[in-house]
């Protein structure tokens, strides 16, 4: 019987990296993919496939494609696909650091670890604006629905979007409160959201049942810094790829022209879409 990753619907962990690979050697595919099964459970390591993987392994998998580089008044969304993509959940940063190492041996000589990005829970679930993320997340069964494809060859599945944005923090730091607010369409001291916030705020461009069919997803986003940047390791899980891309398409201006308040201060760096296999016997269906 298929299940879903379980690490997709549990909570925001305290510490998590994310690996993106690059593939190397489709011969030496099978045998990489068979130890990666043996050392990931779904749970604490999520694991994501992108198209280029699916065709090397000579699969398809319905809805699965490239991340789609968009571009609208004045903002650019780029497009990075990978071939492979794993979200490690835990608690402690070493353990993180030796599992990955353990995962990118398992995949070698195949596939090639290409970026690794620390990231964290701050304050309790908000973005490094200070503001709550996630805040309109469905939850239990709803959850269920939006991140988990329900029936079919692929049932148990999930698609997920995942993005780097950067933020700038002093530019924003500067603004006023009320600026800052008007951008997110929330106020940060309580999280309540404005009646009078614009058009271009954020709430309003990604509102999920605004959209026709509803655009529905279960966001897993945690902040991520390497020093020098920092910002928002966007991730967003579905039962297809199409709530999305409709919420990315209307934030940058493609349906009404008007641009999502965020890009005032972040802009996305990396973007790719990956398929999520089921689990079949306490393994992951590889």
């Amino acid at each position: 019987m298929s299940q879903y990753q379980a690490g997709i619907l549990d909570a925001v962990p305290p510490q998590a990296q994310h690996l993106f690979f690059a593939l190397e050697s489709a011969a030496d595919l099978p045998a990489a993919l068979d130890r990666l099964t043996n050392i990931v459970d779904g749970t604490s390591t999520v694991v994501g496939l992108g198209e280029s993987l699916v065709q090397a392994l000579g699969l398809e998998v319905a809805g699965l494609r490239v991340f789609p580089a968009l571009s609208g008044n004045g903002v650019d969304i780029p497009s990075s696909q990978h071939a492979l993509w794993c979200w490690l959940r835990g608690g402690d940063r070493g353990e993180l650091l030796h599992r990955s190492r353990r995962i990118e041996a398992a995949l070698a000589p195949a596939l090639r670890l290409v970026q690794k990005t620390d990231a964290f829970r701050y304050d309790g679930g908000r973005d490094l604006t200070g503001y709550e993320d996630g805040t309109e997340n469905p939850d239990g069964e709803d959850a269920v629905a939006a991140a988990i494809v329900a029936e079919g060859a692929d049932a148990g599945s999930s698609f997920v979007a995942i993005q780097h944005w950067v933020h700038d923090l002093d530019g924003f730091d500067a603004l006023q409160p009320e600026e800052r607010d008007n951008i997110m369409g929330r106020r940060r001291s309580d999280n309540e959201e404005l009646d009078d916030a614009p058009q271009s705020a954020h709430v309003k461009r990604t509102a999920q049942e605004s959209f026709t069919p509803e655009a529905f997803v279960l966001r897993r986003s945690m902040p991520w810094s390497d020093g020098t940047q920092a910002g928002l390791l966007f991730v967003a899980f579905g039962h297809s790829v199409d709530a999305f891309e409709a919420q990315l398409r209307r934030m940058v201006g493609l349906e009404d022209g008007i641009v999502d308040g965020l890009f005032r201060f972040t802009r996305p760096t990396t973007g790719g879409y990956y398929w999520c296999p089921p689990s079949r016997d306490g393994r992951l269906a590889l």
